[in-house]
C-alpha cells in the first residue's frame, strides 16, 4: 500500500494561501513519519529533530510556490529527505558497505530478494526486528539507505520513491535490491536465530 497521503485541494489551498491553521494541521499529521525517517537516516534524536524543524521551516517558505505537480505529502518528504542528505554530508565521516552500482545481475533479479530469509510478516513488525533493521541500515551509504527507509519502512511507492529523491524508477528498484541484499547478509545471524528459535517453539 502507497504511504502517500491524498491532502483534500481545499487544505492544500489553505495552505498556499498561508492559512496557519493549516500549517499547523499539516505539522500535526506528518511530524511523526519525518522525524522517524530523520532518527533512521541520521541517528541521533537531536539532528533528526534539527532536520525535522528545518523542513517545515523551508517547507513554510515555499508553498507560496507549490504548483501541485506533485502530491504535497512526497513534496514535503523531498525537502525532508534532501536535509537529512545535506546534514549527512556536513559530517563527512559516514559508515557504509559500499557505493559501487548494482550489477546488472541483481537488479534482473530484484524480486528474488524480497522474502526476507522467509521469515512472517509479523516478524517485520516487531519492535526488536526493526531496530536491528535499523542498526544495520546505518551502514548503509546514503543512497541505499534512503531508498530502503523510504520504500520498506515508510511504504512510499517505488514511482514515490523516484519522485522524492528526483530519480527515475529503474534508479529506485536497483538501490532497493543492493540494500536488501546487504541488509541479509548483514543479518543473516539475527534471523537463523529467530528461525531457529521459532523451530524450537513449533
Amino acid at each position: 500500500m502507497s504511504a502517500a497521503r491524498q491532502f483534500p485541494s481545499e487544505f492544500v489551498d489553505r495552505l498556499i494561501a498561508g492559512d496557519g491553521q493549516a500549517f499547523n494541521e499539516l505539522v500535526d499529521q506528518t511530524s511523526a513519519g519525518i522525524y522517524g525517517l530523520g532518527l533512521r537516516m541520521l541517528g541521533n534524536a537531536q539532528d533528526a529533530e534539527d532536520m525535522l524543524q528545518e523542513t517545515f521551516l523551508k517547507a513554510h517558505n515555499a508553498l507560496r510556490g507549490f504548483e501541485k505537480r506533485s502530491s504535497l505529502y512526497t513534496w514535503l518528504y523531498r525537502i525532508a529527505t534532501n536535509e537529512a542528505l545535506m546534514m549527512l554530508r556536513r559530517r563527512k565521516s559516514e559508515f557504509h558497505f559500499d557505493s559501487e552500482p548494482a550489477t546488472q545481475e541483481e537488479a534482473e533479479n530484484g524480486e528474488e530478494v524480497v522474502d526476507w530469509c522467509c521469515l512472517p510478516e509479523k516478524e517485520f513488525i516487531s519492535e526488536e526486528t526493526r531496530s536491528e533493521l535499523t542498526r544495520a541500515a546505518v551502514k548503509l551509504s546514503n543512497a541505499l539507505r534512503m531508498v530502503f527507509l523510504l520504500r520498506d519502512v515508510r511504504g512510499f511507492s517505488t514511482r514515490e520513491t523516484a519522485e522524492i529523491l528526483q530519480v527515475n524508477e529503474e534508479v529506485v528498484k536497483t538501490r532497493l535490491v543492493r540494500a536488501r541484499v546487504k541488509l541479509r547478509d548483514e543479518l543473516s545471524g539475527y534471523f537463523r536465530e529467530r528461525l531457529q528459535g521459532q523451530g524450537n517453539n513449533g
